[in-house]
């Protein structure tokens, strides 16, 4: 059949004009509240495969909020404010604000350091570094863990090698009282050469305007075995966040560890009163005195708190006069959520510890995943901002597209 001329040109022009149009289509990204005040909440959407580059969001006044994509084209920003209740709308857009600063990793091999805007946040020790002080003995050299940590002013909340426990270090994840094969490793006393944690590789790093991060790998060494041998396999991932401008500066990052069995046999975990998740705090902070502890149940008393269960819990003490800390959410998600504490009544440690809610065991083919975000603030903590913060990380703000 012949197309009549007038025809075959009315055809293109529509077929422009559809496929203008396609080029042309936008998405809207609106966000809810729902029931709690968002203040420096991460929220995190699935981006439409038809969206070409983003980068930012565009709110109706047509400010501009940083846009973050994964390899998964997950899209995450930080909401700065947003009372309950409330919905806001927002435009996909591919221009940035380039002004804003990054939260950059730099480094490799033994430590990675991450920045928020040039402000040092953290390092994570990869591979073993060089001891502190020449009598604590080589079986105490490890790496894989998180100091020093910083609050928004620049203070050290960490420590690492502390004289009453040497095998301590910032932020780190051993089990202390297990069976493997019938043998009894100890992960966490290093000192008695019956187990360790290694590092293993550096995995993804990244830097961006909304987050930063990285994964690692670690290693479970039974070393009671005739032959050391790997009982689990875990990685890490954490990712720090573009956060610290509002009312009261905050540092935030996130820290998730998968834990695999190496082999086909499980790792048992008796009942025992620590062992997990450990945070070491300032060296300024030893003494039953020096140490503030605040747990979600709004307990400071660290004797009367110790193996309760909680939601979070805030350590901090003063360092060279000013007062600063550290709060640690647990993920509703986590086994045995709200799940036990160990508050030590001397010296500034603080441990999540399932197993002091009786055995249990990581099997084989069945990976063992725990959530954990910390939060940094400078002065005395705030419960009732440290609950809205837990609650945002339990129950995010919910973006959906259109």
């Amino acid at each position: 059949m012949q197309i009549l001329p007038w025809l075959s040109c009315f055809l293109v022009l529509c077929l422009f004009a559809f496929s203008a149009c396609a080029a042309e289509k936008t998405y809207r990204v609106v966000v809810s509240a729902r029931e709690s005040d968002r203040r420096e909440s991460v929220v995190s959407f699935n981006l439409p495969a038809g969206a070409g580059p983003i980068k930012a969001l565009q709110d109706s006044e047509g400010r501009l909020v940083p846009v973050q994509i994964d390899a998964n084209r997950q899209a995450t920003f930080i909401l700065k404010n947003l009372p309950k209740g409330v919905m806001k709308s927002y435009r996909l857009v591919g221009k940035s604000e380039t002004s804003l600063g990054l939260v950059e990793v730099t480094g490799a091999g033994a430590k990675l350091k991450i920045t928020n805007s040039g402000k040092p946040v953290l390092d994570y020790q990869a591979e073993p570094g060089e001891l502190p002080r020449p009598d604590i003995k080589p079986v105490f050299r490890r790496g894989g863990y998180i100091h020093p940590v910083r609050s928004p002013s620049g203070i050290v909340v960490t420590d690492d090698f502390p004289r009453n426990h040497i095998h301590h270090h910032g932020i780190w994840f051993p089990w202390t009282k297990t069976e493997f094969e019938g043998r009894q490793p100890d992960f966490w006393n290093m000192g008695e050469g019956k187990g360790k944690v290694d590092f293993v590789a550096l995995g993804q790093t990244w830097s961006g305007p909304v987050h930063g991060g990285f994964t690692t790998t670690h290693r479970f060494i039974d070393l009671m075995a005739a032959e050391p041998k790997a009982a689990l396999n875990e990685t890490w991932e954490v990712r720090v966040y573009k956060t610290g401008v509002g009312e009261k500066a905050l540092c935030m990052f996130d820290l998730v560890s998968t834990q695999e069995c190496a082999s086909s046999s499980p790792l048992i975990l008796p009942q025992y009163h620590y062992g997990g998740l450990g945070f070491r705090g300032n060296w300024q902070w030893n003494g039953k005195d020096k140490t503030t502890f605040l747990t979600s149940e709004g307990e400071t008393d660290r004797v009367k708190g110790n193996e309760t269960r909680g939601r979070w819990c805030h350590i901090g003490g003063t360092v060279d006069g000013q007062l600063t800390g550290i709060a640690i959410l647990c993920h509703p998600d986590n086994f045995r959520a709200p799940q036990p504490m160990r508050l030590h009544p001397s010296e500034p440690f603080f441990c999540f510890a399932p197993s002091q809610l009786g055995s249990w065991e990581i099997s084989p083919g069945k990976p063992y995943i725990s959530r954990y975000r910390f939060i940094v603030q400078d002065g005395p903590p705030d419960k009732a901002e440290l609950d809205r913060l837990w609650n945002d990380y339990a129950k995010p703000a919910v973006a959906t597209i259109e």
